[in-house]
């Protein structure tokens, strides 16, 4: 298996269970401090589950971006048309082949459906504020902090159990054109 080249494809309701574990591995708990991506540090509980997952799969208006190495999913990422621009979230790449230029790719081929395949001038994101060393990849991939803040969403266990006071997100944007 070489996840360095990966199979591009849409997700579809059987991979949800799979797309489940891959996100929660990459996040949560000690399985997912073998990558770099870990929030084990900042958030326990879930990252996602079976029906978030799965409303990103029905969402007419995006997608769901599977990698898959020799069949298996290996990386993912949410991508939404919001007419003018498109906005990136949900991505996972297996604690297991971080750091191989998996994720570059992944990131470059959500660029690609967002311009290419939807006409979207930029890339939007949100990202937790406190990440620094994950905020730098996407800015040495021509990321722009907007210095636009919102607030984590405290008391919804659904996107996890903080565990600092201090959670917010910022908003990254990428012109595509």
């Amino acid at each position: 298996m070489d996840p360095a080249k990966p199979t591009f494809r849409a997700a579809t309701k059987a991979d949800v269970p799979a797309l489940v574990t891959l996100i929660e591995r990459a996040y949560r708990g000690d399985e997912s401090r073998a990558g770099w991506t870990t929030e084990a540090d900042l958030l326990g509980g879930q990252r996602t589950d079976p029906d978030m997952v799965a409303a990103v799969v029905d969402d007419a208006s995006g997608r769901l971006l599977v990698a898959e190495a020799d069949g298996v999913p290996v990386a993912c990422c949410q991508l939404e048309n919001r007419g003018g621009h498109a906005y990136f979230g949900m991505f996972a790449v297996d604690p297991g082949v971080q750091g191989g230029g998996l994720g570059r790719r992944v990131l470059a081929e959500a660029e690609r459906v967002a311009r290419e395949e939807w006409g979207a001038d930029e890339m939007r994101m949100t990202v937790i504020t406190v990440r620094a060393e994950l905020i730098a990849w996407y800015e040495r991939r021509g990321y722009v902090r907007t210095g636009e803040k919102q607030p984590f969403p405290y008391g919804d266990e659904r996107f996890g159990l903080p565990k600092r006071e201090d959670l917010e997100f910022e908003l990254l944007v990428k012109k595509l054109a």
